[in-house]
């Protein structure tokens, strides 16, 4: 395993290779989408919610991506994958309770709740760093995306 240090590292052993360039690459290029919403919600002013629904999606979309991320880490546990499964559901079933919220209630609130989700992920992806379990460089990669779209969405949002 690699040692890596940094913040909230703590020099915390690291499994595989690293982050590649191009996984690098892709992740920021998935900022792409939610940055072209919120630029078509400034301009067209999205009277009727049609791309406030779609960037709610995207971000959507992505945090229950981000569990399965975290269920591929818990299938690869020799010991079983513990309590990380269930870390690995929970964004998807938020995600169905948050479709609820989007449909019968309220969109916006909707949005900031999903990008509250996206900040929070971060406490795990911070565990399965300290475990030694994710590559070297997954912090780096993964705070600025899940801050980004976190971000992105709750700018939506409010607009």
């Amino acid at each position: 395993m690699a040692q890596v240090s940094g913040p909230g590292v703590s020099g915390a052993g690291v499994s595989g290779p690293g982050v590649s360039g191009l996984t690098r690459l892709l992740g920021y290029a998935g900022l792409l989408p939610q940055a072209a919403l919120l630029v078509l919600i400034l301009g067209l002013h999205d009277p009727s919610g049609v791309v406030h629904g779609m960037a709610f999606f995207y971000a959507a979309l992505i945090f229950s991506f981000i569990g399965g991320i975290w269920w591929g880490f818990a299938m690869r546990r020799p010991a079983g994958p513990g309590a990380l499964v269930w870390a690995a559901v929970a964004p998807t079933v938020v995600t169905i309770v948050l479709v609820a919220l989007a449909v019968h209630g309220s969109l916006r609130w909707a949005m900031v709740a999903v990008a509250s989700g996206l900040f929070l992920t971060l406490l795990v992806d911070r565990a399965l760093v300290r475990a030694g379990e994710a590559p070297a460089g997954w912090m780096g990669l993964r705070v600025p995306l899940s801050l980004g779209l976190g971000v992105l969405t709750i700018l939506a949002a409010m607009m």
